[in-house]
């Protein structure tokens, strides 16, 4: 596969993560770096190898050896950057969520078939092997119908009340938060292993920690040093700790998941049982080696990953032998390899051909979203 260009916007958790599963490829080159200030990004640009670094993203985009785009920035800036990086022509991966409400990212949708770019969303979960293996077991029948699905995404990040992040700014991160940041991954990954579509939703939201002591300057400032009450401006928070929503699916199925950010112990604990007419399928990714499959008439099975295991379709996504764990990193090269490919073949793939989550996705997410905060609000269901 020929060798192509690509430039990032934005370097904090995330940007560095997509530089370095970029790299694992190979046929891609990481040449440019984009940053709020030309300070940052020089100082960024050496500490990854970068050798081209812009403080501001607009000068990254005249770069013409670019074929390709990262957009990795806070959530309240991401519908300008992704609607000047398509005005470019570029080929565009966006972190979530795409904008902050559907109607920018219906935008962003209509603008980039417009333009014929290939367009993808960071839900990086959907590529670990064994959630490949379930949704072509699912595909394939061999679980039954749907019936019933239920789970969980659980953090405990911002259990205490000294925890402060952008995130809980609505400005910044969103009017919602524990549902957009994580309730957003479970709903994809669900719809995309089952192959369904959640149609209508029963929530319920709560802000657990209602307000939240902000240090008045940078924490590393008072490094190696205790903090006192004076040090904290106290901030009301308006977003959700905490959700649970009820589900209905398009072909009849009922679900239900809970969200929280503040369960202690629960680091990234994304959580799902799938219950079919024939067999049950579970799946933990803080233990994503592992998939237990339940039946009625026979002895549960747990399955460890291992490509001699897995479905045809799912071997592709699994690069190691039984035993040799893949977890999190190995998520986005996987997504990265398939969105990278229709571009080395020139080619843009037509609705439901993509092998990984575009534009589309990402709307169906926010529009999701939107209604289970309507939800919560009016205290009934709500259609999507």
């Amino acid at each position: 596969m020929r060798t192509i260009k690509v430039g990032i916007i934005g370097t904090g958790f995330i940007g560095p993560a997509h530089v370095e599963a970029l790299r694992r490829l190979g046929s891609v080159e990481v040449v440019g770096l984009a940053e709020s200030n030309p300070g940052l990004a020089k100082e960024k640009a050496k500490l990854l190898g970068i050798p081209r670094f812009y403080g501001d993203y607009k000068d990254l985009l005249k770069d013409g050896s670019i074929e390709a785009v990262h957009n990795c920035t806070p959530n309240f800036v991401h519908f300008k950057i992704n609607k000047d990086v398509i005005a470019a022509g570029k080929h565009l991966v966006s972190e979530k969520p795409l904008a902050m409400n559907s109607k920018e990212s219906g935008e962003l949708v209509r603008l980039a078939k417009k333009a014929r770019i290939l367009n993808g969303i960071n839900f990086n979960y959907r590529f670990y092997p064994l959630i490949q293996h379930a949704r072509a077991i699912i595909t394939d029948k061999k679980a039954g119908d749907v019936r019933l699905v239920h789970g969980s995404y659980l953090q405990d990040w911002l259990l205490f009340d000294t925890d402060y992040n952008w995130r809980l700014e609505p400005a910044v991160g969103g009017k919602s938060r524990a549902v957009a940041d994580i309730g957003s991954h479970w709903c994809d990954l669900i719809q995309h292993v089952t192959g369904l579509r959640i149609v209508e939703v029963m929530a319920d939201l709560s802000t657990v920690i209602p307000v939240r002591k902000k240090p008045k300057t940078a924490i590393e400032t008072f490094a190696g040093k205790e903090l006192k009450p004076s040090d904290y401006d106290h901030i009301k928070i308006a977003t959700e700790d905490y959700a649970s929503v009820l589900l209905r699916f398009d072909n009849g199925a009922r679900g239900v998941f809970t969200v929280s950010q503040v369960s202690p112990g629960r680091k990234n604990r994304l959580y799902f049982e799938i219950d079919g007419s024939d067999h049950s399928i579970v799946w933990d990714q803080e233990k994503p080696e592992e998939m237990w499959m339940g039946y009625r008439d026979r002895p549960n099975e747990l399955l460890m990953k291992d490509p001699s295991l897995l479905h045809a379709q799912a071997k592709p996504y699994a690069h190691y032998p039984g035993g040799h764990p893949e977890g999190y990193p190995d998520g986005p090269k996987n997504f990265f390899r398939n969105f990278y490919q229709w571009i080395a073949e020139g080619k843009v793939p037509s609705k439901g051909q993509a092998d990984f989550a575009t534009f589309e996705d990402g709307h169906c997410e926010i529009l999701i979203c939107e209604a289970i905060l309507k939800s919560s609000k009016l205290k009934k269901w709500v259609k999507v």
